[in-house]
C-alpha cells in the first residue's frame, strides 16, 4: 500500500463547507449590492454637478457678455463724448485765437490815434484848437481801449474755459481708457474655456479686492462725467457765441469811429516814398539772395547725403571685410583704400557740414535782415499813412465833405507796386 509523502492538514467538516459557501456568496451579494448603490449614488452626483456647472458656467457667460455689452455702451457713449469735447475744444480754441487776433489788431489803430494825437500837438498859436477832429480822435481812442478790454476779457474767459475743457475731457478719457481696460478683461474672460492654454490654480482668487466700487456707484461715475463734460461743452457754446458777438460789435463800433475820423489825419511825406522805394529795392534784392542762398543749401545737403550714402557704403565694404576667414583677413591694398576713401569723405562730411552751418547762418541773417526791411517799410507805410491823413484832415476843416477832393493822393501814387505782407496788413487795420 502507497504511502503519503505530506501529512493531511486539518479536516473541516461537510456542513462548515456549506456553511462558508453560504457566508462567501451572501458577502458577495451585499458587497455587489453596496457598490451597486456607490455606483448609482456616483452617477447622479456626476450628473448633478455636471449640470450645476454648466448652468454656472452659462450664467456667468451669460453675466459677462452683459457686462460687456454695458461696459461698451458707456466706452461708446464717452466715446462720442470724447468727439463731442474734442469738437468744442477745436471750436472754443478757434475763437480764442480769433479774439487774440482782433485783440492784437486793436494796437495800430491804436497807435496810430495816438500819433495822430501827438501830431496835432506841434499846431501852434491859433491853430492849437480842441476841434471836431481831435474829438474824434479823442473818442476812437476811447472806443479802441474799450475794444480792447472786452477783448481781453473774452480772451481770459475763453482760457479758462478750455482749462475746464481739458479738465473734463482728461476725465473722460481717464474713465474711456479704465473701460478699454476691462472690457479688454472681461473679453478674454468670456474667451477661456476648459482648453484654453493659459488657466491655472490661483492663490486665494475669491479675495475681495481694495476699495471696490459698487454698480451704481460705477454707473453713477461716468454719468457724472458725462454730465460735467456736457455742461462744459454747452458753458462753451455760449462762451462761443459771446466772443464772437463781441468781436462783431468792437468791429462795428471801431469801424464807425474809423469812418467818422478817417479824413481828418491825412498828410503827405515825399522824402518817405523815397525811403519807401529803397526799401523795396533791398527788399526785392534780399529776396532773391534768400532764393539762391537756399537753392545753395538744397545741393549742399543734397551732396552731404550723397556723401553719407557713399560713407555708409565704405563702412559696409570694411566691415564685411572683417569677417574673412584665416588668412584671407590681410591688410590689402583694397583695406588700406578703402580706410582712406573713409577718413576722406569723414573730412567731406566735416567740410560740408561746416560750409553747411556757414550757409544757414548767412541765411538766417538774410531773414533777419529781410524781416528788419520789411518791418522798416511796414514803418515807412504807417508814417505815409497817418502824414497823408493828417494833410487832408487840417484841410477838411475850411472844405465841405462833398467838396473835398484831395489834390494829390500821395499813398496812391505808389499803389501800382505790390506792397510786403507787414504794410499790406497795416494799410487794412489803418
Amino acid at each position: 500500500m502507497a504511502t503519503l509523502r505530506v501529512k493531511p492538514g486539518q479536516r473541516f467538516t461537510l456542513p462548515g463547507w456549506h456553511t462558508s459557501s453560504h457566508l462567501i456568496s451572501a458577502n458577495a451579494e451585499r458587497q455587489r449590492s453596496a457598490s451597486h448603490q456607490v455606483r448609482q449614488e456616483a452617477r447622479a452626483l456626476r450628473n448633478e454637478t455636471n449640470n450645476q456647472t454648466k448652468w454656472d458656467e452659462h450664467d456667468n457667460q451669460t453675466r459677462l457678455a452683459e457686462r460687456i455689452s454695458s461696459v461698451n455702451r458707456w466706452k461708446e457713449t464717452l466715446d462720442k463724448c470724447l468727439a463731442d469735447i474734442d469738437v468744442e475744444i477745436d471750436a472754443l480754441a478757434k475763437v480764442k485765437e480769433a479774439a487774440e487776433r482782433a485783440l492784437q489788431a486793436k494796437n495800430l489803430p491804436l497807435d496810430i490815434s495816438i500819433e495822430c494825437l501827438t501830431l496835432r500837438e506841434s499846431r501852434r498859436a491859433i491853430d492849437v484848437v480842441r476841434d471836431h477832429v481831435e474829438e474824434e480822435l479823442h473818442a476812437e481812442v476811447k472806443v479802441i481801449e474799450k475794444a480792447k478790454r472786452q477783448l481781453q476779457q473774452r480772451v481770459n474767459e475763453a482760457f479758462k474755459q478750455l482749462c475746464r475743457l481739458q479738465e473734463a475731457r482728461q476725465q473722460l478719457s481717464r474713465d474711456h481708457q479704465r473701460k478699454m481696460e476691462a472690457l479688454e478683461i472681461d473679453c478674454m474672460c468670456l474667451s477661456l474655456n476648459v482648453n484654453s492654454p493659459n488657466i491655472s490654480f490661483k492663490v486665494n482668487p475669491t479675495r475681495v479686492p481694495d476699495r471696490p466700487t459698487a454698480p451704481h456707484q460705477w454707473e453713477q461715475n461716468s454719468q457724472c462725467n458725462k454730465e460735467c463734460a456736457e455742461a462744459e461743452m454747452k458753458a462753451s457754446a455760449g462762451l462761443r457765441e459771446a466772443t464772437m458777438l463781441t468781436i462783431a460789435q468792437t468791429n462795428n463800433e471801431l469801424e464807425a469811429q474809423r469812418v467818422a475820423t478817417e479824413f481828418a489825419l491825412r498828410k503827405r511825406i515825399r522824402d518817405l516814398e523815397r525811403a519807401y522805394d529803397e526799401l523795396k529795392w533791398q527788399e526785392q534784392n534780399t529776396l532773391e539772395e534768400i532764393a539762391e542762398m537756399e537753392e545753395d543749401i538744397r545741393r549742399l545737403e543734397e551732396d552731404l547725403r550723397r556723401t553719407m550714402q557713399d560713407l555708409k557704403v565704405a563702412h559696409t565694404r570694411l566691415e564685411s571685410r572683417m569677417y574673412r576667414p584665416g588668412v584671407e583677413l590681410c591688410q590689402d591694398q583694397a583695406q588700406y583704400g578703402l580706410t582712406h576713401e573713409v577718413y576722406q569723405l569723414g573730412g567731406t562730411i566735416r567740410a560740408l557740414q561746416q560750409k553747411l552751418a556757414e550757409s544757414q547762418a548767412a541765411l538766417d541773417a538774410l531773414y533777419r535782415q529781410l524781416h528788419h526791411i520789411q518791418a522798416d517799410i511796414g514803418y515807412k507805410s504807417s508814417s505815409l499813412v497817418l502824414d497823408n491823413k493828417c494833410l487832408d484832415s487840417r484841410r477838411k476843416l475850411v472844405v465841405p465833405d462833398k467838396k473835398f477832393v484831395p489834390a494829390v493822393d500821395t499813398f496812391n501814387r505808389t499803389t501800382d507796386r505790390a506792397p510786403s505782407p507787414l504794410s499790406s496788413g497795416q494799410l487794412e487795420l489803418a
